[in-house]
């Protein structure tokens, strides 16, 4: 009798995620369905991790996005996701698609290509949700959080409300920037945030979308449905529930909320 090896013999997925980040992995790990292998490529290029040219017309990707994209063509993938929160809000209108067309002139015409903001508003849409209450990464600067906001306003989400996590004590007095390299990526606790959501999410929010891949929170979705009676939607959750479909697979997943159902 054999042993389960989480070998993808449905499908291989590919994901992008920042060089010092565990969370993805893990999170995309815990929801996969049987059949189903998760291949990731690290990038340490601050976001966003591809840049336009003077005339905004095409982009040109950083060393090691580029890099892991030449690997990823070789393994015979279903599909890849660039999954980077922050640079699908900072790269601005029209950059998700402009990394699209790029990576799948490296990647090939068979494997299908996404990135984390757009997977998170297909997610919105394929819910229900026209005014969810976004969260996001206590990591995340006041410009960060700012161009966030006005992405997902360019893009016809009308907001009920929005937060940015407070870490806790410890953590206030340390810069943003600084609060991953100091530990805190490693150190998060999912009770606190739920505990926040929960307590934050204002009434006339018809649900919740929680950024940030390096994020740990899909622990929390299930709960957070049934108290909020509202879709919980989270940012490795989308990608990873797009990047099924992109491979034309519908599987039965439990505990990780209702989206694995639409």
């Amino acid at each position: 009798m054999t042993q389960r090896d989480n070998w993808g013999w449905k499908a291989r997925f590919g994901m992008f995620i920042v060089s010092s980040e565990a969370v993805p992995e893990a999170e995309w790990w815990a929801m996969a369905p049987e059949g189903i292998s998760v291949h990731a490529a690290r990038v340490t290029a601050s976001a966003p991790w591809v840049a336009w040219d003077a005339e905004r017309r095409r982009v040109t990707l950083a060393d090691d996005l580029k890099r892991g994209a030449e690997q990823f063509a070789a393994m015979r993938l279903s599909a890849v996701v660039l999954g980077h929160s922050s640079s699908s809000l900072v790269g601005g209108a029209g950059w998700d698609e402009a990394v699209i067309e790029r990576l799948s002139e490296i990647l090939g015409p068979e494997i299908s290509v996404s990135t984390n903001g757009l997977d998170c508003l297909a997610a919105l849409g394929a819910s229900g949700v026209t005014r969810p209450f976004l969260v996001f990464p206590p990591w995340f600067n006041d410009a960060t959080l700012e161009k966030g906001l006005a992405w997902f306003g360019a893009h016809g989400v009308t907001r009920a409300g929005h937060m940015r996590h407070d870490p806790g004590p410890g953590w206030r007095e340390v810069p943003f920037a600084e609060m991953y390299p100091e530990g805190l990526g490693f150190e998060q606790q999912i009770e606190p945030l739920y505990a926040a959501i929960r307590t934050a999410c204002p009434a006339e929010a018809d649900g919740v979308l929680i950024l940030g891949t390096g994020f740990r929170c899909v622990g929390i979705i299930d709960a957070l449905e049934r108290d909020l009676a509202r879709p919980a939607i989270t940012a490795n959750q989308a990608s990873l529930w797009q990047c099924l479909r992109l491979a034309g697979i519908r599987p039965e997943i439990d505990g990780y909320g209702s989206l694995f159902a639409r």
